[in-house]
């Protein structure tokens, strides 16, 4: 008789809020392969400073299942469900996995997760820092936090390196 073959694929568990190292270690315990990337980050108190580990994606641990273990990985109280589309869970190649636990591995790289969909042409307004109430046009995306904006009240390009949580997009005035 020929032995079954078990095909595993990596999947995205969505968890509850603030429980991913705790799902993590439940699953590892249940003998589950998952991977959680997290980042150091240095956290300061008022009574002290400490480098802490965070999960680089809040909310989402990664886990490799077959179809026969797809059901009892999520049998934990700190899951929440699959991160599906269209009903369906999707599956992660294990070469994205690989490749962010590579990029990962270099403890002297920050990483950050960027949400904002920046385009250039769009009118942004600075909500934080020296100029916070100007409003800007991008005119080009230089990776993650350097951006080009062409400042018409000042009259001129500005080159700035601003994190993206300084910035909203506003509705152009005509």
């Amino acid at each position: 008789m020929q032995a079954l073959k078990r095909s595993y694929a990596w999947h995205a568990i969505y968890t509850k809020s603030r429980a991913e190292k705790r799902l993590y270690q439940d699953l590892c315990s249940k003998s589950f392969e998952c991977y959680l990337p997290l980042k150091k980050e240095l956290r300061k108190w008022s009574d002290r400073t400490k480098w802490v580990e965070e999960p680089l994606i809040r909310s989402y641990l990664f886990v490799r299942v077959s179809e026969r273990e797809y059901y009892d990985a999520i049998n934990s109280r700190y899951a929440v469900g699959y991160v599906t589309f269209g009903g369906k869970a999707v599956p992660i190649p294990e070469r994205q996995i690989e490749t962010l636990r590579i990029f990962l591995q270099d403890e002297n790289r920050k990483v950050d997760l960027c949400k904002e969909n920046l385009q250039k042409g769009e009118i942004v307004e600075v909500v934080g820092g020296p100029l916070k109430g100007v409003r800007g046009e991008v005119l080009q995306i230089k990776g993650k936090n350097r951006i080009v904006i062409r400042f018409d009240s000042l009259g001129t390009c500005v080159y700035t390196d601003i994190a993206l949580h300084y910035i909203k997009q506003v509705q152009p005035v005509f």
